[in-house]
């Protein structure tokens, strides 16, 4: 006896036909940098769909007077390597994110890093506002797309978004924008711009 061949059966946990396989969404790398202690490590931690990566370190009495967290913090651990988050914007878009050390002396880590990244969000604290110059230089040297975000800190800003951009001295085409790193809306909100200075950077080279 002749059977004919569903074009859906199943066997065992295979389906035999049936429609289109689904495409892999596009990976898309993304860092978040800054100096030490403004919130790198927390932004990746508010916007990871899995247990971010991190690479924690205790600080110890030999890093006095070279890693400064900031008399308002409470920080005892530092970044040594790298923290590492996944968010799924959609089928078609997932972002590896990758947090880099804030600390001078790990900064030989940074050019790895950002092999293959499309863009970068500069994480700034006010309080704090010349620790962010090297990070902006570097994005500056190396042509990545980057956004500059002013963590808020329990909602408090020393100064305005227009202040951060004359002090730090900001191109009029880069965003600055505020946002909270304990919330994974507010970090959400910040990535999303990051993936627009990147398309707009990809859109404006193809056109050239």
């Amino acid at each position: 006896m002749d059977f004919e061949q569903s074009p859906n059966r199943v066997v065992g946990s295979a389906r035999v036909g049936g429609g289109t396989p689904k495409k892999a969404p596009v990976p898309v790398k993304i860092i978040v940098a800054g100096g030490f202690g403004v919130g790198k490590t927390t932004t990746v931690g508010a916007i990871s769909e899995i247990s971010p990566l991190t690479t924690e370190a205790e600080m110890t009495s030999e890093s006095v007077g070279i890693d400064d967290p900031g008399q308002a913090t409470m920080k005892t651990t530092t970044t040594i390597a790298m923290d590492f988050g996944v968010l799924t914007i959609d089928q078609t878009l997932k972002l590896y994110i990758f947090g880099t050390p804030g600390q001078s002396r790990f900064a030989f880590m940074w050019d790895d890093l950002i092999k293959g990244a499309l863009g970068a969000l500069v994480v700034v604290d006010t309080a704090r506002i010349d620790d962010c110059y090297p990070a902006i230089d570097y994005f500056e040297r190396a042509g990545l797309p980057f956004v500059v975000g002013v963590n808020t800190f329990n909602g408090q800003m020393n100064y305005s978004l227009e202040e951060v951009r004359w002090a730090l001295a900001i191109r009029d085409d880069v965003p600055v924008l505020s946002y909270d790193a304990r919330f994974r809306a507010s970090v959400r909100d910040a990535l999303l711009v990051v993936l627009d200075q990147a398309l707009d950077k990809a859109i404006r080279a193809k056109s050239t």
